[in-house]
């Protein structure tokens, strides 16, 4: 399955990072650096009429000889139109159709995917008729957009949608009561044999070659009357053998995981330690607001050493500090050592998922935390947080009402959220803490 990839496509200098940043709200999922290359690939999320996107920026392309690193950024863009199901084509109004953008427009037709032409650098309507230069792609009626303005991308992100099949909404939906578990991480960390080891049978292929599972497997399995669907994410087609497309479909196929599961089991290599990728698949399940679960495979390699696993949780404390939430279990997926270990960790963190706190007890805290060490005057305004609410669940998500909310500094938010995980847990779970003006009645 595809899903809702939307790939930004053009040639070089036509803004695609500045749309990217755009339509993501300039929140970086995953940034991946491949050697070689001058700029980052970058993915991201979106989100537009209830339907959730993954973005992905590619590097501008180009034909010809060239060298090494115009045919790497070129593989990037092809892989990338591979995977979508949207592909943004994206175009300079102020400089007008040029051959090169016949060339990237000859190689989008031939692959068959829905394609959208869209003009980009038009920052006002006086500009409009620039479109009429590049009807002749023949890609139908295109947009006129200014992603540095913002000008059109409610219209653009409306046509992406209507473009995406209905079907698509499965994804996002929950199925019965069943606890959604991804399993994320890095290539050859030991994903598919976490799955066989937890299901304890051959579900899956498991193989030393990394980027071995070409789809996301859903699984289905009870435990202890509890159903269960797990989802194995390695993640890559086999179609090329190019080292690039082996992260390039990891860690995409990763995103869309989390995003239809209700937490990750993000998967950590004990023998080779703790990488960028894997703080960065980290910082996207926390974005995504999912529970989180650090696995620690491997293990049994090093399991009689208690001094090694002190270092190494040290260790993870200090790199993962910003999901300081989630729990940590060391297994061993291929000889099945401590694999019944995850269950409880997991089910814990759906729970707490899904807690709700009292308005009472949530303004009681509040009023506490707030004598305690009030918020400090700013530009010689004094912050007042008045009361709280918790409108929703997974992630629980909570809302103070104060006077000058745009006022209250990040720190203190923090501090906010770290009160109520000492009162109320919230262990395994991201939490949400937005500030809202309050509205007088009567006014």
């Amino acid at each position: 399955m595809t899903g809702n990839v939307v790939a930004i496509v053009g040639r070089p200098n036509v803004g695609k990072s500045t749309l990217f940043n755009r339509l993501t709200a300039a929140r970086t999922a995953i940034e991946e650096k491949v050697p070689g290359v001058t700029r980052d690939r970058l993915y991201g999320m979106s989100e537009w009429c209830g339907r959730k996107l993954v973005i992905v920026d590619t590097g501008g392309i180009t034909f010809g000889q060239g060298d090494q690193l115009t045919s790497m950024v070129r593989r990037q863009v092809e892989l990338a139109v591979e995977e979508a199901r949207v592909i943004l084509f994206l175009l300079d109004g102020r400089e007008g159709l040029t051959a090169l953008d016949e060339d990237v427009a000859e190689m989008l037709r031939r692959s068959g995917k829905k394609i959208i032409p869209v003009i980009n650098k038009i920052d006002y309507r006086e500009m409009d008729d620039a479109r009429y230069d590049f009807y002749g792609l023949g890609f139908g009626d295109p947009l006129t957009v200014s992603a540095s303005h913002g000008r059109g991308i409610g219209d653009l992100l409306d046509r992406v949608c209507s473009l995406l099949p209905q079907t698509a909404r499965s994804d996002e939906q929950t199925v019965d009561d069943a606890v959604k578990v991804a399993v994320i991480g890095r290539p050859n960390v030991g994903k598919s044999s976490l799955v066989n080891a937890i299901l304890g049978e051959d579900r899956v292929i498991v193989s030393k070659s990394p980027g071995t599972t070409r789809e996301a497997v859903d699984t289905h399995f009870m435990y202890n009357e509890q159903p269960y669907i797990i989802i194995d994410t390695a993640g890559m087609r086999r179609k090329s053998r190019i080292k690039e497309s082996v992260e390039y479909y990891s860690v995409l196929r990763s995103l869309k995981a989390v995003q239809r599961s209700d937490l990750a089991l993000l998967l950590l290599d004990g023998e080779s330690g703790i990488t960028e990728q894997d703080q960065r698949l980290a910082g996207y399940v926390d974005e995504a607001g999912r529970g989180l679960i650090l696995v620690v495979n491997k293990w049994d390699l090093v399991r009689g050493r208690e001094e090694a696993r002190l270092e190494y949780l040290n260790n993870l404390k200090r790199l993962f500090s910003f999901v300081s939430y989630a729990q940590v279990v060391f297994i061993s997926a291929l000889t099945g050592w401590r694999v019944e270990r995850i269950f409880p960790p997991v089910i814990n963190t759906w729970q707490e998922q899904h807690k709700r706190i009292s308005t009472s007890l949530l303004n009681e805290l509040l009023e506490d935390a707030v004598a305690v060490n009030p918020h400090p005057s700013v530009k010689g305004k004094q912050v007042r947080i008045y009361y709280g609410t918790q409108p929703a669940v997974k992630p629980p998500t909570f809302v103070f009402f104060a006077n000058e909310p745009e006022l209250i500094h990040f720190s203190y938010q923090r501090y906010l959220e770290n009160r109520l995980r000492d009162s109320f847990g919230f262990i395994g779970t991201p939490i949400i803490v937005k500030f809202k003006k309050r509205q007088r009645r009567g006014v």
